[in-house]
């Protein structure tokens, strides 16, 4: 392990250059063709088989080893946030309104950097590994886009064995690798809850069914509902991130609309929040004299499992973990975190693990975390990134 660090260490500079020339310029959704570019251009040189996206612009390179053998994929994604960037750095957002505040940049670079090392190591590959470069992860459906477009195809993948991905985290220590046997990500299921009253004029409030104050209702009740509707060991969040309503202010509406996102980390629970999400606004409504109409995790509205380490495959990548940065750098986490990941599509497909490396700036006491505007990352961890993605699939494919 010490020689593959050795060699991503040599590779830093450039992984820092990759990534701040992404960070300059943050493409979202499911058209990157700007980030699609940088990719296959550093993949050019490498000489591996390479596949494009139809509907969306992803990337997909296969290494084939010396020896056959099964098939290890390694994932990133490569999306940016519709949001601003508040950071005074030479390499801060060029494009106003879009920003690197998930770290995909990072994430794609440290693939970039494995995509390396493991070619100058083809001749210790029992197999194959599929190199995943993945648009859309931020609620935009790219991972069930890419499932769709036949990621799995095995005429071009092979006989995929194994999934693997690493998520940065600034409020992790610096170059810790933490990881999680079973729930590592909660599950999510979006949804709206149309609130149907009558309008009317603002001073006559008893001569209309008011949805507006219905919908506040219903927003303060989800609340209580979880707290003492869902096992407190075994939690869900519900979260109302958009309120729809009105024209004028002078005006009661005819409609309201609520829009959120709830995750749990098991199924039992997730199907407590789902009644819940059902059968609460109705009955709140319904005293008022409105009706609803509730859309939970269909249509337009993202719906994603939970993100579940295999754990025999996690046990296997703690080891490398170990050896690669010692036992101590790596962290068991004592508990899932209640955020969601569409990489668990793909976990559903074959069984696989993905792990958070701390990227927690040196000196740094008090770090943003992940979809802050302000967030930073320690650059000098796309090496460690890099050599992590290497290492496991060397030794995965180890014959």
């Amino acid at each position: 392990m010490h020689e593959l660090r050795a060699s991503a260490a040599s590779l830093l500079p450039a992984l820092i250059d990759l990534r701040r020339r992404l960070h300059r310029r943050p493409e979202v959704g499911l058209a990157l063709p700007e980030t699609q570019a940088v990719i296959l251009d550093a993949l050019a040189p490498l000489g591996f088989a390479t596949r494009t996206g139809r509907s969306l612009s992803s990337v997909i390179a296969r290494l084939d080893g010396h020896r056959s053998g099964p098939t290890v994929l390694l994932r990133a994604d490569m999306d940016a946030l519709p949001m601003p960037e508040e950071n005074a750095v030479e390499w801060r957002s060029e494009i106003a309104g879009r920003a690197h505040a998930c770290g995909h940049d990072a994430h794609v670079s440290m693939l970039l950097g494995a995509a390396k090392l493991l070619a100058e190591r083809r001749d210790q590959l029992a197999g194959s590994v599929l190199f995943v470069f993945q648009p859309g992860e931020e609620a935009c459906g790219g991972a069930q886009r890419m499932l769709d477009e036949g990621l799995f195809d095995r005429e071009f993948a092979g006989e995929i064995a194994q999934a693997f991905a690493i998520h940065q985290f600034p409020t992790i220590p610096g170059g810790s690798i933490a990881l999680r046997t079973g729930a590592l990500m909660a599950a999510m299921d979006g949804f709206r809850i149309t609130v149907c009253g009558r309008g009317g004029h603002g001073s006559a409030p008893h001569q209309t069914i008011d949805p507006v104050t219905i919908a506040c209702e219903i927003v303060t009740a989800l609340q209580t509902f979880v707290a003492r509707r869902v096992p407190v060991f075994d939690p869900a969040v519900i979260s109302v991130g958009k309120i729809s309503a009105g024209t004028a202010p002078g005006v009661i509406p005819d409609h309201a609309v609520l829009e959120g996102l709830a995750r749990s980390v098991s199924d039992a629970t997730r199907a407590i929040v789902t009644h819940g999400l059902h059968t609460l606004p109705c009955a709140i409504a319904s005293a008022y004299g409105a009706t609803t109409r509730v859309e939970v995790g269909t249509g337009d509205l993202e719906s994603l499992p939970l993100t579940w380490n295999d754990p025999k495959i996690t046990a296997f990548t703690r080891e490398v973990a170990a050896d690669l940065v010692g036992a101590a750098g790596v962290v068991d986490l004592q508990a899932p975190i209640m955020a969601s990941e569409d990489f668990s599509l793909m976990l559903q497909r074959v069984p696989g693990v993905m792990v958070f490396l701390g990227t927690q700036p040196e000196g740094c006491d008090a770090p943003e975390p992940i979809h802050s505007p302000r967030m930073m990352l320690d650059e000098a961890q796309l090496a460690t990134g890099a050599a992590l993605h290497a290492a496991f699939a060397l030794r995965a494919l180890s014959g």
